[in-house]
């Protein structure tokens, strides 16, 4: 059995215990596999110790701490590997509760096709790809359902959980990811039921993050997949994301003003018109693939009042004056692709 132990500049070998009878479950924040057969106890499969709601999680850990106390382990070994306790615990459910929270819940008694942890690693993935960008942000769990969509209700739950549903089922992750990706960003933008005339740009947005989260996740899997037999998937998230790309791309020698002011009726009057969509949100794409910051935006996209009907020079004007000072010039640049000039109120003194 070879333990790595990340920083400790060495690898660890536990006599005695030959390498086929070991099960090794991998803890994320350590660099560190550990062997279940030392507490006897068998976590799911491919699961991480900081997988969200798993009952074994604090079992296994203390376990681990009784066995690692006991003479079935060198002391030095013990150690080692109860010093890194500390750092295991950081990283479980209860430091999610408070840093950074992510509540993602797939329905358990739903026909997903798969099974329901494999569909959590996936959504969890995908959602994980934008959710950096979004530092001190805080939102309600999410109750996922595989039918019925895809679709982010406006009404919520019963204790104001976000309402998703997607389209999806079998193991077509590259599917559940792309549709998740897009709800989850409806959610990051404060989506509402006021805006209407320009709700096709928070569409298209959302289909860019689709397509950003994809092409991030297949980099991610190469290195750090949910599963390690998983790796391999990595290039069939890419190409999921490029097929899209390719057939949306805007007319040669047009600009995407130009594609905009051909189409901005039919946009303002039909938002969900998901090959347009696309059009502007693989235009869009490079600025947020280039500085990934730029995400932040999203969440003053919708302020939740109801404005009637604005143009979207006035929209783009609205979300300007929303967003902190440091995060206005990609708003500019965005304005600036469709030939919009953002009319910039000086501030008083």
């Amino acid at each position: 059995m070879v333990m790595p132990l990340r920083g400790m500049g060495r690898t660890v070998f536990i006599p005695g215990v030959p390498p086929p009878a070991i099960h090794v479950l991998p803890l994320r924040g350590t660099g560190a596999l550990v062997p279940d057969t030392i507490t006897g106890m068998h976590p799911p499969r491919g699961c991480l110790v900081d997988c969200p709601r798993r009952p074994w999680d604090n079992r296994w850990l203390s376990g681990l701490a009784t066995q690692l106390g006991a003479s079935t382990v060198p002391r030095s070994i013990a150690t080692v590997l109860l010093l890194a306790l500390p750092a295991l615990a950081l990283t479980g459910p209860a430091a999610r509760a408070t840093d950074h929270p992510l509540d993602i819940r797939p329905a358990t008694d739903a026909s997903w096709g798969g099974e329901i942890r494999d569909v959590d690693k996936v959504l969890h993935s995908a959602a994980e790809a934008l959710w950096p960008y979004f530092p001190g942000r805080t939102v309600k769990p999410i109750l996922v359902e595989p039918k019925g969509g895809p679709i982010t209700l406006f009404r919520r739950g019963p204790n104001g959980e976000y309402l998703v549903r997607l389209n999806t089922g079998d193991r077509h992750w590259a599917q559940h990811a792309y549709q998740f990706a897009h709800e989850f960003t409806h959610i990051l933008a404060n989506y509402d039921e006021h805006e209407r005339s320009n709700k096709w740009f928070e569409e298209s947005v959302c289909e860019m993050a689709s397509l950003f989260a994809l092409r991030r996740m297949s980099e991610t899997w190469k290195v750090r997949p949910p599963y390690s037999n998983w790796r391999g998937y990595a290039p069939a998230l890419r190409q999921y994301a490029d097929e899209r790309i390719r057939a949306a791309q805007l007319p040669p020698g047009k600009t995407l003003a130009q594609w905009y002011h051909e189409n901005e009726p039919l946009l303002r009057q039909e938002p969900c018109l998901r090959d347009k969509n696309t059009v502007v949100a693989v235009a869009l794409l490079p600025l947020f693939e280039k500085q990934p910051s730029n995400w932040e935006t999203i969440a003053w996209l919708n302020d939740g009042a109801s404005h009637g009907t604005r143009t979207f020079a006035r929209y783009l004007e609205d979300w300007h004056a929303r967003v902190p000072e440091k995060l206005r010039p990609i708003v500019r640049q965005i304005a600036g692709e469709f030939a919009v000039k953002i009319n910039i109120v000086p501030t008083r003194p």
